[in-house]
């Protein structure tokens, strides 16, 4: 069964289902009405993709050739997270005119790409529910510990717990704590249902609980709030091995 991710009067972008990497069909017109509903549409399947998202563009109308490089944007983001491979499929010559010298990948079919993707070489600790930040900041010492790297656990603890406290402060989900770990980084992901983006503060009152997004920013190398496709969000931030 196919399910709609994302509908408009002149773009879609449809999960396909049945292979490795997820693949998403885009169709429609990309014009800049529809450009900020593909761009979204491509991000929320990546955050849930385990392996990579490949994006067949055969059957997409490109009415202005500067919009494409809507594509390098997403690649730009799926880099960052969940940093997974992210790919364009076309059999079609004027779109691969059109995507010469952007930062993304192209292939004529989904088998070929299939073939080249590198799967990111990770470990991942599975989602637990982080019902206090306390609990949170004991899964995060237990799992940096496990995997021997130490030296991170003091800030991906302060990042656990400040994205838990946001969860439990501000909506009536409970979050859902995970991390992955690769060669170069350490990535914190806190998932909630609400689909309220994680937003900087101005000012932190000190009567708070917490450290506030600020101090997040500061010892991470890179942190963002991200649709899932399955409703709510996951606020992320990725830390840098030494």
């Amino acid at each position: 069964m196919i399910t709609v991710l994302a509908r408009h009067s002149s773009v879609r972008v449809v999960p396909r289902h049945g292979s490795p990497s997820t693949t998403a069909v885009v169709d429609g017109v990309l014009d800049r009405t529809t450009r900020p509903l593909l761009r979204d549409g491509l991000l929320a399947l990546a955050a849930e993709s385990a392996d990579g998202l490949l994006a067949d563009i055969e059957n997409l109308e490109i009415r202005d050739p500067a919009l494409i490089g809507v594509f390098a944007l997403v690649a730009l983001r799926v880099a960052e997270w969940p940093a997974v491979p992210f790919a364009l499929v076309t059999g079609r010559d004027d779109q691969r005119a059109m995507l010469a010298g952007q930062s993304v990948p192209v292939y004529p079919d989904a088998g070929t790409a299939e073939a080249a993707l590198k799967r990111p070489d990770r470990r991942r600790a599975g989602r637990m529910a982080a019902r206090t930040s306390a609990r949170a900041r004991g899964f995060v010492r237990g799992v940096c510990d496990r995997w021997r790297v130490p030296e991170l656990a003091e800030d991906a603890e302060l990042i656990a717990t400040e994205f838990v406290e946001n969860v439990l402060r501000h909506t009536d989900s409970v979050p859902r704590l995970g991390l992955v770990l690769r060669r170069g980084t350490l990535t914190v992901e806190v998932a909630d249902e609400s689909a309220r983006p994680a937003v900087v503060r101005e000012g932190l009152d000190p009567t708070e609980t917490g450290l506030g997004l600020r101090m997040v920013a500061k010892v991470a190398k890179t942190w963002g709030s991200s649709r899932r496709r399955s409703g709510g969000k996951t606020v992320w931030a990725v830390l840098r091995r030494g």
